[in-house]
This record gives structure tokens, sequence and C-alpha cells, in this order.
């Protein structure tokens, strides 16, 4: 994986991405670290660094902090692995191994602990203990045991379905084979890792055999756990720390760190630098305590790990979509270096938008090698905010200047500052320019917007081959064998192109009556054709969502397009709105608007897609190759507001309006903001003001917040 693509997927600040823009970068993002998943975990051979991983993983984090309705089910944040290896026999987890969202500074901690409270409706004044333990480098294993006797042993796989390495496993010295005073199901995680000393000496013997060296003892002891001879996992240096659980038949304590005590009697190794802390003050402390001794420690850690100490309290806070709420993982800190700007480069996203990169004379940061960095977009190449106010004291970047690079816990590097004193006395200023590099058309910025977009469309070819990369991708149709490099030769072919998706899916059409034949090209055959083909086929029946997805609209991602396919269920049935929709009034625009999730942004931007003659053509031209399956209503069971709209108001006293919201929501509830005809009930609490008064209005129910506990069970 080149290191300029990794720069260019990440070649912006997240505080001035557009919703198309993080979109973009959020489905570039999770394809670059499926890719490096599935090297490290499938095939033990990373093509991507452990920092230049980090990298990627925190600025997909901060797209989907800023856009959280974009956020995707294949979220690489909340996501450690890949799909389990087919040469070893899968488990289906029975409680999902989740990942850990990430901090970085001490305003991500204290907004951790802001978010709690605000769930829990906790004032400031009451004490919230944590638990602060070291964050592992390694790989995470699951340990199930059954009256006392180990059973099953699992490697994480993607959270849900992982490989079973209980052989293996039951090799290594710090994970018992029987357990005296166990819960009679009890399912152990932690992580296996391997020691610096391990690993130096592991390599020796590798060099020394004429095997392989491991790039770092994550990567060893990934490789190592993962070995299909037990007795190869035995010969190596393996570690285990245990610090979590999953399905277990009784509890083991009342709080996270009497529980890791319990585990520790029970005769696992667990981490001695694990400490209680009162609030995020002492998080911080701890913090900083562990970093200082990062360099003594025997093994890697990456960051420290924080916990909601009351397991009561962690029960409440429940999970978001792939991650808890009540754990947060905390990286260690920015790295700085100086070097020089060669040249600035622009690149075309699918959207249009022109972003500048640095290419800079190779410098290391932080342990890694940067040769690009970010510049953002055209005022802070000229020392000014998206507001017009001075940064850097108003010294603007220039070719060929002596810049500070930084890398802020591991993140697409960024320019931070220039060294005037080195500049060139014939330097000029950068003119960004005001039309396309790639298609001439005129590079126009709308009032109000940092960035600069061409006006091409559909001409473009940047932007309509990077449409085409977002049709193909995997959260879209994710078609085997048709990949970025295949839409870029396709796209550029005389004889067979692809220049919309609907000419995906006549491709085997076209071919077999075309003269020159696909298989006799380069880089193809007689079976890859034949495979690429068939791929294509078996996605012609397809879900509702991931074809809206897949067409790249502007502000509709993954998670959007859920919500829509989800109040639709049928694609005629969008279809048929969208025609009939108008943009600021009217029944369809309240009833998108009525939807909790979507906004007047995305709802314009959702209109305006269909109503465009030719963007409607194409997406009908590629409905007619397709069998777009319906999404169904899920099966609630005999849930009392299953399939009905719930709006809460004023101020609720026994949960939070998010965790009302969040126990509606998994009822099979929709929550919407306003009271409107559609509403089923209105729970109002002290307070409630023009809501209830409407709801009278309208004849809907009103209950109480009692009431509300009562129907829902939760008295």
């Amino acid at each position: 994986m080149s290191q300029s693509k990794i720069e260019s997927v990440t070649s912006k600040p997240v505080d001035e991405l557009s919703a198309s823009e993080a979109e973009s970068a959020l489905r570039d993002l999770a394809g670059l670290l499926a890719d490096a998943n599935r090297a490290y975990h499938t095939a033990d051979d990373p093509i991507i660094t452990d920092a230049d991983y980090d990298l990627l993983k925190r600025y997909n984090s901060a797209v989907e902090a800023r856009f959280p309705d974009l956020r995707r089910k294949d979220s690489p944040s909340d996501q450690i692995g890949s799909a389990p290896s087919e040469a070893f026999g899968k488990v289906r987890h029975q409680v999902r191994m989740l990942s850990l969202s990430n901090a970085f500074d001490e305003e991500d901690v204290t907004e951790f602990d802001t978010r709690i409270r605000r769930f829990l409706s906790l004032p400031d004044d009451v004490a919230l203990r944590y638990t602060a333990e070291p964050k592992i480098d390694g790989l995470s294993l699951s340990l199930r045991y059954e009256n006392g006797r180990l059973v099953q042993a699992a490697t994480r796989g993607d959270g849900e379905t992982g490989e079973n390495v209980t052989a293996n496993a039951l090799t290594i010295d710090d994970i018992p084979e029987r357990l005296e005073g166990a819960p009679e199901v009890l399912e152990v995680r932690g992580e296996v890792y391997m020691s610096h000393s391990d690993f130096a000496a592991l390599n020796q013997r590798q060099e020394a055999s004429g095997g392989k060296a491991f790039a770092n003892p994550r990567n060893a002891a990934a490789g190592s756990l993962r070995q299909l001879d037990a007795s190869v996992t035995e010969s190596r240096p393996l570690r285990f720390f245990a610090y979590a659980w999953g399905e277990i038949t009784e509890p083991l304590a009342e709080t996270q760190s009497a529980a890791i005590d319990r585990l520790q009697s029970l005769g696992f190794q667990t981490n001695p630098l694990t400490k209680v802390c009162d609030g995020p003050e002492a998080l911080m402390q701890a913090h900083a305590e562990i970093e200082t001794l990062r360099a003594e420690l025997p093994y890697d850690i990456d960051g420290v790990v924080y916990k909601v100490d009351d397991l009561g309290l962690q029960a409440r806070l429940g999970f978001r979509s792939t991650t808890p709420r009540w754990a947060i993982a905390h990286k260690f800190s920015a790295k700085l270096a100086w070097t020089r700007l060669e040249r600035i480069e622009l690149q075309v996203g699918r959207t249009g938008a022109l972003s500048p990169v640095a290419r800079l004379a190779p410098v290391t940061v932080g342990g890694v090698v940067v040769s690009n960095a970010t510049l953002h977009n055209e005022d802070y190449i000229a020392g000014r905010d998206s507001k017009g106010n001075e940064i850097r004291e108003g010294r603007d970047i220039r070719e060929g200047d002596w810049v500070q690079v930084y890398r802020a816990g591991d993140v697409i590097p960024k320019i931070a500052d220039v060294d005037l004193s080195k500049r060139s006395t014939d330097s000029e200023p950068y003119v960004f320019p005001d039309i396309c590099p790639e298609c001439g058309s005129p590079a126009i910025r709308e009032p109000g917007d940092a960035v600069r977009r061409c006006t091409g469309g559909l001409i473009c070819p940047a932007q309509a081959i990077e449409k085409l990369k977002h049709f193909v991708g995997r959260s879209a149709f994710d078609i085997d064998g048709l990949g970025a490099k295949q839409i870029e030769m396709f796209y550029a072919d005389d004889q067979l192109p692809v220049r919309e998706p609907a000419d995906i899916f006549t491709l085997a059409k076209r071919d077999a009556s075309n003269v020159s034949k696909l298989e006799n090209r380069e880089g193809f055959g007689k079976t890859s054709v034949k495979n690429l083909f068939q791929s294509i086929e078996d996605k012609r029946r397809i879900p509702f969502q991931r074809v809206l997805f897949s067409l790249g609209i502007r502000h509709v991602g993954e998670a959007a397009a859920g919500l829509v396919a989800a109040h639709f269920h049928r694609w005629e049935d969008l279809a048929a709105a969208m025609t009939a929709a108008e943009i600021g009034e009217g029944p369809v625009w309240t009833d998108l608007l009525d939807v909790d999730g979507i906004g007047a942004v995305m709802a314009t931007s959702l209109i305006s897609a269909f109503q465009n003659p030719a963007e409607r053509a194409s997406i009908d031209r590629l409905i007619a190759e397709l069998d777009v399956v319906p999404m169904e209503r899920p099966d609630l069971g005999d849930s009392p507001i299953a399939g009905k709209t719930l709006v809460f108001t004023g101020t609720l006293e026994q949960m939070s309006r998010a965790e009302a919201k969040a126990r509606a929501e998994a009822l099979g509830a929709k929550v919407a903001g306003s009271v409107s005809a559609k509403t089923d009930l209105l729970v109002a609490g002290p307070g409630a003001g023009s809501k209830a008064k409407k709801a009278a209005e309208l004849g809907v129910e009103v209950i109480d917040e009692a009431g509300w506990l009562t129907l829902i069970g939760a008295t």
C-alpha cells in the first residue's frame, strides 16, 4: 500500500470536510484498512506500518465523530481484524467482541466523561470512577471455559465470527487449562502478545533458519497464534493478559477493577499497571504516568484504555453499533519534524472537491517516514482560517518552503508552521487555481464553503472515476475482481467502456459481441473474465440500502441510506416519492424530515439527485439491470412500541433523553424530533411546552416518564 494513497485519502482537515467528502473519505478508509487487516490477520504479511494503520484509523474516527450519521457498518475505527481464515474452523462469538473508540487529547477524555454523565443524567458532583490500563499492542483472544475447563479459544475475527485456535492457545503458559471456583460458563478475553526480548530472539532464529523475520512483536504474536501446526505455536514465546469477559453465567464482581482481581485469583495474568481513577483528571495523570513508563515496558503499548468501573453503569450505558459507550482508548501524543516542501499538488475527489497535498522531502516523524502532508484548503495555504482570521501569524505556505510537520496521535501528517528565514528570495505565493486540473471546468467556491469544487460533474473524469470506485466499494456493490485499478482501465477503454454504473451490468453482453475479447487483454484470461462476469451477475440482486449508498449522493452516507431504506422499504416507493417531492415544502419533504437523522441538507441532496434529469436517467438505467431487495421490517416480537413513532419532550428524571431514545429504538420504535399527525406517542417530562400543546391539538397520546418506564418494562 503506497504512502501516497494513504496521504491522498486523508489530505484534508476533518473540520473542513463537507458531508459528501466525509462519506467518500470513510469509504476509502474502510477499503484501505480492510486490505491492511486481511494482509495482517489472514495472510500474516503486513502491507502497512503500525503507525500508518493507526494514522488511518484516527482520521476515520475523527470523521465519524464530526459526521455520526455517516458512520459505516464496517467502520474501521470500531473493528480490529478481518474475516476469519478458511484455514481454521469458525467460531461464532455468543457475545460480540467489540473494539473501542479513540481519544487523543485531554479534551477528548473530558468529553468522554461528559457524554457518560449526560447519558446517565449524573451531575458533576456525583463521583464517577474509572479504571485505566495499558492498551496492549497484540492480538485479541477469547477463551471459553465450561465447568472450569477450557473448551474453546477463538480470535476476534470480524467481531462476530473468529477462528478456532484452541489447540494453539493451550500451548501458551499464561492460559490455564482448568480453573477452580469459576462460573459454570466463563468467557475470558484478553490480548496475546510477545515481549521485546522474546521478539528479538525469535527473529534471530527465523533469520538463522532462513525464515521470514516479523515486522514487529504484534505481527509476530498474530502469526504465531495462527499456525495450523500447534507445535509451531508452542515453540513461540507467547504471553497473555486478561482484561475482560464475554458470555458468563454469573457476575465476577460488581466493578471492573474487582472483576479483574477475580480473574487474577483464577490464575490469569492481568496488567499490574491497571488502576482505579476518580474522574478525567486522574485518568490524564494515569495516562501520563504510563506514557512515561512506555519505553521501559517489556512489551508494546500504544495508549491507555479507560472503562467505567461500576458494572451496573456499564450495563445501563450499553453499546453503540460496534463500540461500548463505557470505554475508550486514549492514544499517545504528537511528533514534530522540519523538512522541505517540494511542491503542491491538487487532487479532485468524487464530489469535485479540489484538495491540496504537500509533497515533502522524506522525513521521519514519530518513527515513520513522511513524504506527504495535508494542506487542507486554499485559506490554510494563504495563512488564514475559513473566517478570514490569521493563522501562523499570517505566514503563507509556498513551494520550496522549510515547513514543520506534525503527526498528532499518529494521524495524517499536517504542516504546522513555516520558517521564513529559510525562504528563497525568489519565492512566490501559491495561486490556487480556479479551474479543474482534470477537466478544465471552472472550480467554484460557494459562499460559506471552505472547499473549491470542479463544476464539470459527469464530464470530469476524476469525479466520474471516483464515483465508480465508490459504487464498487465494499459497503456498496462489492464486486469481486472489479476494484479501483479495473475501474480506471474500463473507464479509459474505447471498446468496452464503463462510464456509469449501469455499464458494469452490460459488460458481459457487450464483450460477447465485441471483436476484441476481454480475455485477450493484459491482466485477464478466460478464468478471470468468467469469474468477473459471474461476480457481476451475483450482485444483480442486492439490498435497497446498498443500492442507495452506492450512488454516492452527496450527504447520503451508509447510515443515512439505511435510514431512508428503513423508511420507504421499497425502491419503487422511494423513487415515486422523490419524483413528487418539493424541496422545502409539501408532504414528502415533511415526511423525510420526520425521520430522526435526516435533516434539510440531506433531504435536499436526495431530492436534487433524483430530480436531476441526467442523474435520474443514469439511476433508472442502473435499476433496470437490478433486482432491488426491499428492506424488511425487523421482527421485534411483542414489543409494545414496535413500529410506532415517539417524541420525547421536557425533562426526564430517571434516564437521560439519549438513553430513552436508545431504548426506544432498540424496541423497534422511531424517534422523531417534532410532533406531527404521524406521532403515536409523546413522552412528556416536566417543562413540556409547545410539543405537548401540539400533541393535544392532534389527539396524540401523551404519557409521563413513569408511564414510559412501565410501558417498556423498566420499572
